[in-house]
């Protein structure tokens, strides 16, 4: 049985400018038209015009780093809120993953953190939706040069960034899977 969740890992480098986050780049880039997740690694860098974020919006903030690993995910007919949760739940198994590889990690709402005075951020993400599907986008810093803010990258902290990348894209396929299955053996009741 396919999974729910078709996933591609570009070869490519690509550039993240926030203009990804539409309902078909997935189906652009990779050919797949139903699900999907997308990584790829690449620069980011998203200008205020572009942002989904409204606070961060009104703020004037950017979002700079000279390389990321990056999923871009668009899954049709879905909710702001059920998107929300499953950018969270991404989030927490980034961490847990990145735990098991010895590096200490703070999860603060949707977003991680090395534990350093002040803290560094390693990763950004939204989760919002068009009018046909929920949109995702997690990035997390490979080398985060030029970032507005206190900043860590995966390759200080001695991880792979295509090797988690791929790791990542067969978790979460699995992870929608499981939910599916548990889903579909529960009773509803009265």
């Amino acid at each position: 049985m396919p999974t729910l969740l078709q996933t591609s890992f570009l070869d490519r480098e690509q550039r993240y400018d926030g203009s990804q986050l539409t309902t078909h780049w997935c189906r652009q880039v990779s050919g797949i038209t139903t699900d999907a997740l997308v990584a790829f690694a690449g620069e980011a860098r998203v200008p205020t015009a572009n942002l989904v974020d409204l606070e961060d919006r009104d703020q004037g903030a950017t979002i700079v780093a000279r390389r990321m690993l990056h999923f871009v995910g668009v899954y049709f007919e879905r909710p702001l809120a059920e998107m929300v949760w499953r950018q969270r739940l991404y989030i927490s198994r980034i961490a847990q993953r990145l735990r098991q590889r010895g590096v200490e990690l703070s999860v603060v709402g949707d977003d991680l953190y090395l534990p350093d005075t002040p803290p560094r951020k390693l990763s950004v993400s939204i989760a919002t939706v068009s009018q046909t599907a929920g949109l995702l986008h997690i990035g997390l810093n490979i080398d985060p040069t030029g970032a507005p803010v206190p900043a860590v990258g995966l390759e200080e902290l001695g991880v792979d960034a295509d090797k988690l990348g791929r790791e990542l894209l067969t978790l979460f396929a699995e992870e929608e899977e499981s939910v599916r299955r548990a889903v579909a053996k529960v009773r509803a009741v009265e």
